[in-house]
């Protein structure tokens, strides 16, 4: 009897600390969208489904959620793209470049996310480096103004996502046995054609799992959106915050919190189910 105990004592502290710092917020979020708000009454503790109607009868919040989860999926791609090409890169250096190049990968983390979307805001401007580049090359005839487009949001996110994705696929190359691939270029394979059919399928599981967390941040993400995009080009995580601060109507913003929970667990799972059935032997 006591070693079926052990377990759950030994996990409790951290039992008790998710409870506390995660459920618990979550649950007060779910219970806060279920309750009624009247401009002059205010939050009203009374069971309705009016929060969640309204979200779902209306289009604004249909191109809301849309921009969201389509932003979140270009920074996906460009994430494993970049992301999967830098960390392969890494894992053939030699020390000491290995390790320096890393830190300068991981380098942005130290910084702060607010830091540096204010430095792409810099570079996004019409009178920014990247306008100023572009007419000097002769690739634009005007001012080139990439603030409060998607474009500019999805570049912001990338450079802010980039190194989560590299920690997560070098993680999967570590494991990988280098002889493989001097077999398959053995054989007459070309280095295309390794990396397609040796290399990718055998670190899947690290692309999925930085592919998990590239998406759930960029969908929730608040301050990149927020400062690049503006109040045109809202997410659900700066509608929600100005449902809560500005119009102070709680329940909504909580109903927006949670059907973003909502669809980003059903995405995630989704693709997760799709992603294991395709590559079903490298994860079992």
């Amino acid at each position: 009897m006591m070693r079926t105990r052990t377990p759950w004592l030994l996990s409790s502290p951290a039992l008790a600390l998710y409870a506390t710092f995660l459920i618990a917020p979550i649950a007060s979020v779910a219970l806060i969208s279920f309750y009624n708000f009247e401009f002059y009454g205010g939050i009203q503790p009374a069971f309705t489904l009016k929060n969640y109607a309204e979200i779902l009868s209306d289009g604004y919040f249909y191109e809301i959620f849309a921009r969201t989860f389509g932003v979140a999926a270009a920074v996906t791609l460009a994430c494993i793209v970049l992301g999967t090409g830098e960390a392969y890169v890494l894992s053939r250096m030699g020390n000491p470049w290995k390790g320096l190049f890393l830190m300068v990968v991981l380098g942005p983390l130290l910084v702060s996310v607010v830091v540096r979307t204010l430095g792409w805001a810099l570079l996004f401007g019409s009178t920014g480096l990247i306008s100023v580049g572009l007419q000097a090359l002769g690739l634009a005839d005007g001012p080139t103004n990439l603030m409060y487009t998607n474009i500019g949001v999805i570049i912001a996110l990338t450079h802010v996502m980039v190194p989560f994705m590299v920690i997560a696929v070098w993680a999967s190359l570590q494991r990988i046995n280098p002889s493989t691939e001097a077999a398959a270029l053995s054989l007459g394979a070309s280095q295309f054609t390794v990396i397609r059919r040796v290399i990718v399928p055998q670190i899947m599981p690290g692309i999925l799992s930085g592919s998990i967390m590239v998406f759930a941040m960029s969908a929730s993400a608040f301050a990149t959106p927020a400062i690049v995009g503006g109040r045109r080009l809202k997410n659900v995580a700066t509608a929600a915050y100005d449902e809560f601060l500005n119009t102070l109507n709680w329940p909504l913003g909580a109903a927006l919190a949670m059907l973003l929970l909502v669809a980003t667990i059903i995405v995630l799972v989704s693709a997760n189910r799709l992603i294991e059935r395709r590559y079903g032997a490298v994860f079992n």
